[in-house]
């Protein structure tokens, strides 16, 4: 049973966050995650060291809420939890000075130690939180904070505290995954002598990797982008992890990162030369020619200006940029580059600067007000990665209008539609392999486009601009994993997925609905026609798929039986048909009957909805239930047709396109696809044949089709002849056909032998 008073209680562990420390992604996804969770109607605590480099202003509303002991190997650190209040969100700071008092986060001799100290400080911590937080989820982020689960598993667990604890581990970049020599396994870690931990954390011979730990011990595992998480599964991009990412695929989903859309926002921003929204694009262009001025190039609203805010690496796609970036320039694209990164490709973009003044600028530095500035004011936005998990870059250009080209990789696929040409579909451009040519073809596509059909460009720019990438989605998706592992906790219902509220009632609905038709049956043959011939439809379809050698052989073989008697003429059609007609008289007569016909029949209906071949198989599985019946249906059939009217015997014809006993089929998605598909030219079809077949079939033949199972195995054989006839014929409404097929029991045998001759 569902707990509805408590609330899903998560600790966020991450070695970085915004606004408090930041050199990457993983601070802006900490920094705006957890308060996503929070309006979503959790209670998030996030867990950071306590960094030298944390503003004063921040430090000083910190307050001092506990302290205690963390062992670590052979030591006891002093660990202090300072809590701090911020947007709703709850922070506590790990505080040890010796591991975390330094001027940058990373980079240092002993990270191994510092990080394994701050795993080890998380799980310690679950037992030293506020008055009546209990920690349902642990979710650790990147190798800083791998170790916690293995920690988690290794000491803690059986502890009440701790049983009810499950842990995500989220891959931000598979890349930095923490290596180490082994001598930290016992000196620091202190997990040699558990067989198990020694052999999940080992990479190598004399190596551990932290992330490797994580992997094996977490309950569950993300990554920032879907097509990111299918990547890491491959030697190409799992950097040595993606065998054990394979075993543990099913535990495995990637989730796309969003952006905080309050702090990148056109319409407010004032880091921006002039504000602009997706209706008054104005502004963009003082943006555009505001920025041409500050970086030196030519001030001309006609040239489209290229830009690109990045690290200067390998990964970025940078040796792509060098490749392309002379006929990108010759060809009439403005570019600006900002970042830093490898000294061959700062000098490199020098020295474009300097061949192509007025059409190139490079900036070798770090400047964020500028980034800023970049993604406002230019038209294009091109992000050519060898790889990348999500990327923030091309989110945030798209918000401001300005249209990203990037290589189709990780989170870029994700999150940019490339432009369709034909239906004015996409978000931007975008190529497929890590090619110069190709990126340059990218990039002249977008240019032809802004000089050619400026219409088009600025649609392109107002979809781009429409898009979604709020937190409160990605969000959502955290939360079903996070319920999902915890089913006795409620979920509260502002915060349930909208499929599934959806498609609850459908599945509980579609029953009833259903039901009504089938209690009128006796009283009305008009609801039972639309509720049975409708699904023929589906049946019709399927067979018609089948090879032209077996349709062949059904001519044959209809051929060869219509030749020999009257009776046996329509054999093959009359013997779906006869134990359709001898159901539904059966299941007007006795309601007893009624049931007994839903249990035979339920295999052949189920082969039949499914596919021509099984439903050859299921009458010989139900051979032996048909033959001992057959007396009673032959009975019931006499007995009942003997005081039945023309209008009666052409309402159960109808009745008879496709077996009665469909109506009592229980999914509902046979009976949603049979009245969504159903179409007047099938039904006309259906109650050709089975007229027909009806009336040229006499009691005795129908006696015989019914005993007899070989004969209803070519089902499917008469559908496929019955369909040429349907474009023959006009479709007429469901109530016209019962008077107008009545055709006398000669003709009715003319027209079907001439029909297959014909053929």
């Amino acid at each position: 049973m569902a707990d509805s008073s408590k609330k899903m209680q998560i600790v966020f562990a991450s070695a970085e966050c915004a606004p408090f420390v930041k050199t990457g992604g993983l601070g802006d996804v900490a920094g705006s995650l957890p308060a996503a969770l929070v309006r979503a109607g959790a209670e998030v605590i996030v867990m950071v060291p306590k960094y030298a480099t944390i503003k004063d202003e921040y430090k000083a509303q910190m307050e001092h809420f506990s302290d205690f002991y963390v062992s670590l190997g052979w030591r006891n650190e002093y660990c202090g939890l300072e809590k701090l209040e911020h947007d709703g969100v709850t922070y506590m700071f790990i505080d040890n000075e010796r591991y975390f008092a330094r001027d940058y986060p990373y980079g240092f001799f002993d990270d191994g130690e510092r990080f394994a100290f701050f795993s080890k400080a998380i799980t310690e911590s679950l037992q030293h939180l506020p008055a009546g937080f209990e920690c349902d989820i642990l979710h650790c982020n990147d190798w800083q904070t791998a170790l916690a689960p293995v920690f988690l598993r290794e000491f803690y667990q059986g502890l009440p505290l701790y049983d009810r604890v499950k842990t995500v581990f989220s891959i931000h970049n598979v890349a930095f995954q923490g290596q180490f020599s082994d001598t930290v396994m016992e000196d620091i870690l202190g997990v040699a002598h558990i067989p198990a931990a020694a052999s999940q954390l080992r990479c190598d011979a004399c190596s551990i990797n932290y992330m490797l730990g994580a992997l094996h011990y977490a309950d569950a595992i993300t990554t920032v982008s879907p097509t990111y998480a299918g990547e890491i599964q491959t030697p190409e991009f799992g950097e040595g992890l993606d065998g054990v990412l394979r075993e543990r695929s099913y535990a495995l989903q990637g989730i796309l990162n969003g952006i905080d859309v309050a702090g990148f926002d056109p319409a407010t921003d004032k880091r921006i030369a002039a504000n602009y929204t997706i209706d008054d694009r104005s502004g963009k262009a003082v943006c555009k020619a505001k920025l041409q001025e500050e970086l030196g190039l030519e001030v001309r609203d006609d040239r489209p200006l290229m830009v690109m805010v990045t690290r200067l690496t390998r990964q970025k796609g940078m040796d792509l940029v060098m490749y392309a970036l002379d006929r990108i320039l010759s060809g009439g694209v403005q570019v600006a580059v900002l970042g830093t990164g490898d000294r061959d490709y700062e000098d490199g973009l020098r020295y474009f600067q300097d061949k192509y003044p007025g059409t190139m600028a490079a900036r070798i530095e770090f400047d964020p007000a500028l980034s800023q500035r970049m993604y406002a004011a230019a038209d294009m936005f091109l992000m050519p990665s060898k790889f990348e998990p999500c990327g923030l870059s091309q989110i945030i250009a798209m918000r401001y209008g300005t249209l990203p080209i990037v290589r189709e990789t990780g989170g870029l696929k994700d999150t940019v539609i490339p432009y369709n040409e034909f239906t004015g579909e996409g978000t931007g451009f975008s190529f497929s392999n890590f090619n110069g040519d190709e990126m340059g073809d990218a990039v002249f596509r977008a240019a032809r486009l802004f000089w050619d059909n400026r219409e088009a460009w600025n649609q392109l720019v107002t979809q781009a601009m429409s898009q979604d990438f709020s937190w409160t989605r990605s969000a959502d998706k955290y939360l079903d994993l996070y319920f999902f592992m915890h089913p006795e906790i409620e979920r509260p219902a502002s915060v349930v997925d909208e499929p599934e509220a959806v498609a609850e009632p459908v599945a509980a609905e579609e029953p009833k609905v259903e039901k009504k038709p089938v209690e009128a049956e006796p009283a009305k043959a008009e609801p039972e026609v639309k509720a049975e011939v409708a699904p023929e439809t589906e049946a019709e379809v399927k067979p018609a798929a089948k090879p032209a050698a077996k349709k062949t052989t059904t001519r044959k073989t209809t051929a060869k039986k219509v030749t020999t008697t009257k009776a046996a003429a329509s054999k093959t059609t009359a013997a779906k048909t006869t134990a359709a007609k001898a159901t539904t008289t059966r299941k007007r007569t006795t309601a007893a009957a009624k049931k007994a016909a839903e249990a035979e029949a339920a295999p052949e209906v189920k082969a039949e909805v499914a596919e021509a071949k099984p439903a050859a198989k299921a009458p010989a599985k139900t051979a032996a239930k048909k033959t001992t019946t057959a007396a009673k249906k032959a009975t019931a059939a006499k007995k009942t047709t003997a005081t039945k009217s023309t209008t009666t015997k052409a309402a159960t014809t109808k009745a008879a396109a496709k077996p009665a006993v469909k109506l009592e089929e229980t999914p509902a998605e046979s009976k949603a696809e049979a009245t969504v598909e159903a179409k007047p030219a099938a039904k006309t079809t259906t109650r050709k044949r089975t007229t027909t077949a009806k009336k040229t079939t006499t009691k005795a033949a129908a006696t015989k089709a019914e005993t007899k199972p070989a004969a209803a195995k070519v089902e499917p054989k008469t559908e496929v002849k019955a369909k040429p006839e349907s474009a023959k014929e006009t479709p007429v409404s469901p109530a016209a056909p019962a008077e107008e097929k009545t055709p006398t029991k000669k003709t009715s045998v003319r027209k079907a032998t001439a029909t297959r001759k014909r053929r």
